[in-house]
C-alpha cells in the first residue's frame, strides 16, 4: 500500500541470440520429458543453463525450499545470466520469496518469465526490486505451444518496440463503459494475485488493465476470489479487465453458472468494463504479455493494444 506503481519499475535489457538464459525450478517438480522439448526450442536461440537438482522432488515441490531459493539467488546474482525463464509452475514459490535478494535484481535487472504459480515471483520482482517481468510460457509448456506463440515470446524478449495489437479476437464483457481505456497491464493467475493480498509483494492494481487466468477452480471459487479482491479494495483503481483462459474451471456435472457467467456478473456488479478471450493460461495457447506495460483496451472493437515493450 502506498508504494510506487508499475510505471516506476524499470524495464530489463533485451535478450540477444546467444545470451545466457537460466532455467530454475522454483515451484513444483519438473517432468523431464516435457522440459527437454521446451529446452530444445530455447537452445536454438540462447545458451541455456540449468542445474540437474531441479529434477529433485520433495512431495509437491522441486526439492527443498533451500535448494529452490539458492538456485534462484545464484541466477539473479550471476552477471552472465541475462534472462530467467522458469521451468514450470505448480506450487511453492511463495515459500521462498522472503529468501530472495531484491537488491541484486535491482542492481542488475534481468528478464524473468513465468506464469501460474510464478505470478508470485513476478509480483516479488515488481514490488521488491522494481523490475518488470514477462507473463509468459515456461519451458515445460513451451514445447507444446503453436510456433506463433513461441515467436511472439521471443519477439517480446528481444525487441524493445511495442508489439501493438494482440493477434487475438476478443469479446466484450461487462456492461459499463465504452470507447477506449488506457492503463498498465497487470495481473496473472487469479489465485496467486488473491493470495498475495496483505503480503509485501501484493500486486498494485492502480490504473491497471487487470488480466487474469486460472486452472482447476470451480465457478464459485472464482466468484469468491473476485469478491475478495473487491472487498479488499484492490479493484478500486482497475480501469478494465481482460479475462484469459479458465481451464477446467466448470462444475464437474456441467451445472450453471459457467465460470464466464460468473466473471461477467461480477464485473457488472463492480461496474467494470472488460474483454474476454485473452489467450493466456493453461490451455493450448499462451501469448506472452509485458507485465506493467502501457496498453489500451478498445472496448468498441474488443481489442488489446500493447503500447510499451517488455525490454530496453
Amino acid at each position: 500500500m502506498g508504494r510506487p506503481g508499475w510505471a516506476s519499475c524499470v524495464l530489463p535489457p533485451r535478450l540477444r541470440q546467444g545470451d545466457t538464459v537460466a532455467v530454475p525450478a522454483p515451484s513444483g517438480p519438473v517432468p523431464r520429458e516435457g522440459f527437454m522439448a521446451g529446452l530444445a526450442l530455447l537452445q536454438q536461440r540462447y545458451k541455456v543453463v540449468y542445474d540437474e537438482s531441479m529434477f529433485e522432488r520433495e512431495g509437491f515441490l522441486a526439492g527443498s525450499d533451500d535448494r529452490r531459493a539458492d538456485e534462484l539467488r545464484r541466477y539473479i546474482a550471476d552477471p552472465d545470466v541475462r534472462g530467467i525463464i522458469c521451468s514450470r509452475g505448480g506450487y511453492g514459490v511463495m515459500r521462498i520469496l522472503a529468501q530472495l535478494d531484491a537488491e541484486a535484481l535491482r542492481r542488475d535487472p534481468k528478464l524473468i518469465v513465468g506464469f501460474s504459480d510464478e505470478t508470485a515471483l513476478l509480483g516479488w520482482a515488481g514490488a521488491a526490486a522494481r523490475v518488470r517481468g514477462v507473463h509468459g510460457p515456461m519451458v515445460v509448456q513451451l514445447g507444446k505451444l503453436p510456433p506463433e506463440d513461441a515467436a511472439w515470446l521471443f519477439r517480446l524478449l528481444e525487441e524493445p518496440k511495442p508489439a501493438g495489437p494482440l493477434p487475438i479476437a476478443l469479446t466484450r464483457i461487462g456492461d459499463r463503459g465504452g470507447g477506449s481505456v488506457t492503463g498498465r497491464l497487470v495481473g496473472g493467475n487469479l489465485e496467486m494475485v488473491t493470495r498475495l493480498i496483505g503480503t509485501p509483494w501484493q500486486f498494485d492494481l492502480g490504473a491497471s488493465v487487470f488480466f487474469m487466468e486460472d486452472v482447476g477452480e470451480r465457478p464459485y471459487r472464482v466468484d469468491r476470489m473476485l469478491t475478495q479482491l473487491h472487498l479488499a479494495g484492490q479493484l478500486g483503481g482497475v480501469r478494465a479487465v481482460a479475462a484469459g483462459e479458465f481451464t477446467r474451471c466448470e462444475e464437474p456435472d456441467g451445472s450453471p453458472p459457467s465460470v464466464h457467467e460468473v466473471i461477467s456478473e461480477r464485473l457488472n456488479a463492480f461496474e467494470l468494463p472488460g474483454v474476454a478471450g485473452l489467450l493466456v493460461g493453461h490451455g493450448g495457447r499462451n501469448v506472452a504479455l509485458p507485465l506493467g506495460g502501457r496498453c489500451v483496451v478498445d472496448l468498441a472493437r474488443a481489442q488489446l493494444i500493447l503500447e510499451e515493450g517488455a525490454v530496453t
